[in-house]
């Protein structure tokens, strides 16, 4: 895991920083699996194609691993996107389950500074 810049982080950072990333990472694969072409999987994340490339290499968003569970949900959503607004649907619903199973609290604590175990400022 690389700690961007020794700083607090507020956890939508670390959304937009690490996890979303991550969530296109792996729709990616998903996305290749089920046999769509690297121009559709830009076009559905709205990425370019070099990013694809870069996804589907391992090149690209690579700080974090995500638990089986969340590999799972996201691979079951990918069927579910079609166009950019179940995309978004999509990654919302990802984005709300690491948050209720607190894996956005865990990551943060890794890659900022200032966090104290167990956080749950969030949850408040």
């Amino acid at each position: 895991m690389v700690n961007m810049v020794a700083l607090t982080l507020h956890p939508q950072e670390v959304e937009v920083f690490y996890i979303l990333p991550a969530i296109r990472r792996e729709l990616t694969l998903a996305f290749k699996e089920l046999g769509r072409s690297q121009k559709d999987i830009a076009k559905l994340l709205g990425v370019t194609e070099a990013a694809v490339s870069q996804y589907m290499s391992q090149k690209r968003a690579t700080d974090v691993t995500f638990p089986d569970i969340m590999k799972a949900q996201i691979r079951a959503a990918a069927p579910k996107i079609t166009d950019h607004s179940s995309m978004i649907q999509e990654v919302q619903t990802v984005l709300a389950a690491a948050k209720q199973d607190k894996f956005i609290c865990k990551l943060h604590e890794q890659v900022a500074d200032n966090i104290p175990k167990g956080c749950d400022v969030c949850f408040k």
